[in-house]
């Protein structure tokens, strides 16, 4: 599902995913205080779909897809920029909040569960393999979102990213 927005007589079409910063870092901080990885990386993982249902903002590929035909280079900048942001916190959360190797792995694999679900889709929207399957889990991606502007939607983000540090320095 679509969300179908008309702010003017062009409709807009908004995909709806967290930048992957705050999920990459609630999937280390409960990696961080639960170093069991087999409760650690499933809560790690539906974290993920906690973070959609709070009110957010990100680029909107699906608008651009359908507008273009393809993600800008601004979006593509965004997730990129984005992305290396979220490599580079969880891997300093790994190397400096862990016990022991094992511990660090599993910080690192938190990270990595915290934001699979968007993973999933970036062949779709990134090297355009338009499967039946990533198409019906964008589709349950997208029910669950919660899309909001710019400043309130970056901000709960925020939040969450603060919380998460809290959290594993506390």
């Amino acid at each position: 599902m679509i969300l179908k927005l008309t702010f003017s007589a062009q409709p807009v079409y908004h995909s709806l995913t967290v930048l992957e910063t705050p999920h990459v870092l609630v999937g280390v901080a409960i990696a961080t205080k639960i170093p069991d990885p087999i409760i650690a990386l499933p809560l790690a993982f539906a974290s993920h779909f906690v973070l959609d249902v709070i009110p957010h903002w990100n680029p909107h590929l699906n608008t651009e897809l359908i507008r273009y035909g393809h993600v800008t280079r601004k979006s593509t900048v965004i997730v990129a920029v984005d992305v290396a942001i979220s490599l580079a916190l969880g891997l300093l959360v790994a190397l400096n909040f862990s016990q022991n190797s094992s511990h660090m792995l599993t910080i690192a694999l938190g990270g990595l569960a915290g934001v699979l679900p968007d993973v999933i889709e970036g062949p779709y929207f990134f090297l355009k393999w338009r499967s039946k399957l990533i198409q019906r889990w964008l589709a349950f991606q997208k029910s669950i979102q919660t899309d909001t502007t710019v400043v309130p939607g970056l901000s709960t983000q925020l939040a969450t990213i603060v919380a998460a540090f809290w959290w594993i320095a506390g």
